[in-house]
């Protein structure tokens, strides 16, 4: 059996980032998905913003792809089609823009009242910042969430695009939306589901939050438990120049991650003493920089000392515990993140490689019944 979501209909506004994160969520776990792209996207190597992603775009799997002009009658008319039949829409453009093209929420549920509208942005449909241009970094400043990431010495450090725009975005959207597919189930109507990457990054934050609360967390960086200032929850180099991680936060773990360290030293007894922790730190980073991180992998790894190496990008994807639950899989010659997570059952698994924009226009517009007489053929226009 495919995924959970098998049977569900599912038409994605191309966009880039959360969009595509949240559609390929979707699809993985079964829906149907259908990507419209723009007309003069159409070409196997056209550019999209500064990329071009093609059969090699990992966000991007799944599903197929109908070229539209949605600036068009006909374009319109065509999208319209499809969302008479579809369960739901993804769409990432800034408020108003839906509306403007004629195929805003109030539109698209007098075609079809049950169905939930996705809608991913930055700053979400409202607020005084809600048409500025703005990317995951300024997302997640304005949540507290950056101010939380970084060394003592230094100012806030950016991280890629997973805490705003795919944990804080795209994740809360795709869990909007199969919440609000539940919903309809019983009320029969569906509903907007607006998805501010701010809200989510500020939610993502709850944990630290909550330390603040309890007067467990200061807004100095690095002197609270889990942000690098415990010597016991941080990284370290090794002898190679390489790094492990450790997050012996118990005291039966941290005990171990001493006896295995071989330290015999009483001014580790003071564990949660936070006034300790930067001498302590300082001796654990001269401790684990008298062996490799392949040594110190030897000794540790497996046990619940709470301990793993930091790997690259292309070493995690060799890790033995990632080859043996096939973390990593490799489609069409790319290697890339299995669908997650698993089900016992409803096996997630992806149906398609990424497609080229408007490479399904004919069997696709047809599969969902829509009139597709007027479209230029996908070659064409890419000529």
């Amino acid at each position: 059996m495919a995924g959970p979501l098998q049977g569900l209909k599912i038409v994605e506004v191309a966009g880039i980032g959360p969009g595509p994160f949240c559609a390929m969520m979707l699809a993985d776990m079964g829906a149907e998905v259908l990507r419209i792209d723009r007309l003069d996207a159409v070409g196997e190597d056209r550019e999209v913003g500064f990329m071009r992603p093609g059969r090699n775009s990992i966000l991007n799997r799944g599903r197929r792809s109908v070229a539209l002009d949605l600036k068009s009658a006909e374009g319109v008319a065509t999208f319209l089609g499809l969302i008479d039949s579809a369960d739901a829409l993804i769409e990432g453009f800034r408020p108003g823009v839906m509306e403007r093209l004629g195929i805003g929420p109030d539109v698209c549920h007098v075609r079809n009242p049950r169905l939930v509208y996705g809608r991913i942005t930055g700053w979400g449909q409202d607020g005084p910042l809600n048409q500025a241009a703005g990317h995951d970094i300024n997302y997640i400043a304005i949540s507290g969430a950056l101010h939380t990431i970084g060394r003592a010495d230094g100012g806030p450090v950016a991280p890629p695009a997973m805490i705003g725009d795919i944990g804080g975005g795209a994740m809360m959207l795709a869990f909007g939306i199969v919440s609000a597919l539940l919903e309809a189930q019983q009320s029969g109507r569906g509903q907007v589901v607006d998805a501010a990457i701010t809200d989510g990054a500020a939610l993502m934050a709850s944990i630290v939050y909550e330390f603040k609360a309890m007067g467990l967390w200061s807004n100095e960086r690095q002197t609270n438990l889990l942000d690098g200032g415990a010597h016991f929850y941080d990284t370290y180099q090794c002898a190679d120049g390489k790094w492990i991680s450790v997050g012996a936060i118990e005291p039966q773990f941290y005990s171990l991650l001493i006896e295995k360290l071989e330290i015999d030293d009483p001014e580790f007894s003071r564990q949660l003493d936070a006034a300790a922790w930067p001498t302590l730190k300082q001796k654990l980073a001269t401790r684990f920089r008298t062996k490799t991180r392949d040594e110190w992998c030897a000794v540790m790894e497996g046990t619940d000392a709470c301990f793993a190496p930091v790997l690259s990008l292309d070493e995690a994807r060799h890790h033995p515990h990632n080859v043996a639950r096939n973390t990593f899989i490799e489609r069409g010659g790319v290697t890339q993140p299995a669908p997650a997570p698993r089900f016992s059952r409803t096996t997630a698994e992806i149906s398609m490689p990424a497609p080229y924009a408007g490479e399904h226009n004919d069997q696709a517009l047809a599969d969902w019944g829509v009139d597709r007489s007027w479209l230029t053929s996908p070659n064409a226009a890419s000529k």
